[in-house]
C-alpha cells in the first residue's frame, strides 16, 4: 500500500486494548475522544485513586463510563492486590470482568499499591487460568533491580517466561512492549501470550522522552532500533501483537509546569489513535525501515482491530467501519472542557493526519 498517496481508506473499527480513562472531570473530557480516534472497544486500566481492587468498584466505574457513552464496549479489569483472592476472581469472572492488571509497586502512575512478590499471587493466577481471565502485565522492574546496561523491560522478561511456563493456559498480555528483546520474548512464548503496542512508541525514542514533557511516559521510549522493531512487528502480521495505546491523560498544567524530567508520565493519543499509527507507518516507510508493500489492508485491520478482539475472545468484527480521508487535518495542541477548567495536551500536535468519520 502506497500509504502516503492514499486519499481514502476504509477500515474496521479499532479495538484499543490498553486505555486510561481516569476519574471525575478528566474522565468526562477523555471518554468521548475514544470514538474520535476510530475505536469502539477498549480494555480499561484500573489504576485509579483508590485502585479498583473489588468487583463492586469495577462495576461502579463501568457504570460511570457507560453513562458518558453507550457507543464504546468497555472491557474492565481489576488491580492486582493481596485482596484479589481466588474467590474474588470467581466473582469477577461471573460479573464479566475481563482481566487483572499487575503493576510492580511504584513503577508508574498510581502504582504504589502494586506488587512486590508475584509468587504470592500464584493461587490467584491459577484461578484466573481456570476461569479464563487475562493477566495484564506492566512489564518492568524497579530501577534498583535492573542489571547495569539493561532496560527495566528487558530485566522483566525472565518473569514473563516463568509465568507462562507455570501457567501455560493463562492468557497473558505483556503491555506496551517497547524493546526488540520484548518482541522476541513474546514470539518465543506459546499462543496464550500476546503484547500490546502503543501508537507513541512507534514514533518516539529516548531522545524525545528526555526533553519533551508530552513525550515522557513509562515505559520510556527506547532506541531507534527498538522503535523500528515494533513497527516491523506490526507489519509482520503476527497476531500476537495488537493495539493498546496506553493513552494516559494528565492535566496540561501538570505537564507544562514541571521541571525537566519531572512531568507526570503519560502520553495522550486517544483522539487520534488510528491516525497516529498510520502516520508512524508512513514515517517508517520514509526511513526505509519497512516498504510500501509491507503495509496492507489486512495487516492494518489485524493489528488495529481483529488480533486484539481475538485474543480477548470477542467477535473479530464489531460491524462498524471508519473512513479515513486526507483533508489537511492537523492534530491540535490540546483538548479542553467547555468551561476551560480541564485541558489535556495531545501527542504530536501540529502533525498532519487523516480525518476520521464513522460509516
Amino acid at each position: 500500500m502506497q500509504l502516503k498517496d492514499v486519499k481514502r481508506l476504509e477500515l474496521s473499527a479499532a479495538a484499543d486494548m490498553h486505555v486510561h480513562l481516569r476519574q471525575g472531570e478528566l474522565m468526562e473530557l477523555v471518554v468521548p475522544t475514544i470514538t474520535q480516534g476510530g475505536v469502539d472497544t477498549v480494555f480499561v486500566m484500573p489504576n485509579l485513586i483508590p485502585p479498583l481492587t473489588t468487583v463492586d468498584q469495577v462495576l461502579e466505574y463501568r457504570s460511570k463510563l457507560l453513562a458518558i457513552t453507550k457507543d464504546v464496549h468497555f472491557q474492565m479489569s481489576l488491580f492486582l492486590h493481596p485482596s484479589v483472592t481466588p474467590e474474588v476472581i470467581a466473582k469477577a469472572a461471573e460479573a464479566g470482568i475481563t482481566g487483572v492488571k499487575m503493576y510492580p509497586q511504584g513503577v508508574t502512575t498510581n502504582s504504589d499499591s502494586g506488587v512486590s512478590n508475584l509468587e504470592s499471587f500464584y493461587n490467584t493466577f491459577a484461578a484466573m487460568e481456570k476461569y479464563g481471565m487475562v493477566l495484564n502485565l506492566h512489564g518492568e522492574v524497579l530501577e534498583s533491580l535492573a542489571p547495569a546496561g539493561t532496560t527495566l523491560e528487558e530485566a522483566f522478561l525472565p518473569t514473563l517466561k516463568t509465568l507462562h511456563e507455570r501457567f501455560p493456559q493463562l492468557r497473558i498480555v505483556l503491555e506496551h512492549c517497547t524493546t526488540a528483546a520484548a518482541v522476541e520474548a513474546v514470539k518465543a512464548c506459546g499462543p496464550t501470550v500476546g503484547s500490546t503496542i502503543t501508537a507513541h512508541h512507534l514514533y518516539l525514542t529516548e531522545e524525545h522522552a528526555c526533553c519533551d514533557p508530552f513525550a515522557y511516559c513509562k515505559p520510556i521510549p527506547k532506541k531507534p532500533t527498538d522503535r523500528d522493531a515494533l513497527v516491523k512487528a506490526i507489519v509482520s502480521g503476527d497476531s500476537k501483537f495488537f493495539l493498546g495505546t496506553d493513552s494516559a491523560p494528565h492535566p496540561l498544567q501538570s505537564k507544562t509546569s514541571a521541571a525537566q524530567g519531572k512531568a507526570p508520565a503519560g502520553v495522550f493519543t486517544q483522539p487520534y489513535a488510528v491516525q497516529l499509527v498510520l502516520l508512524a507507518l508512513e514515517e517508517a516507510i520514509e526511513r526505509g525501515v519497512i516498504t510500501e508493500a509491507d503495509v496492507t489492508q489486512e495487516k492494518l485491520e489485524g493489528f488495529l482491530s481483529r488480533f486484539g478482539r481475538r485474543f480477548y475472545q470477542l467477535s473479530e468484527e464489531s460491524g462498524k467501519k471508519i473512513v479515513l480521508e486526507r483533508k489537511g487535518d492537523k492534530i491540535p495542541t490540546s483538548i479542553r472542557s467547555e468551561d476551560g477548567s480541564t485541558e489535556v495536551g495531545i501527542s504530536k500536535a501540529g502533525a498532519e493526519v487523516f480525518s476520521l468519520t464513522w460509516k
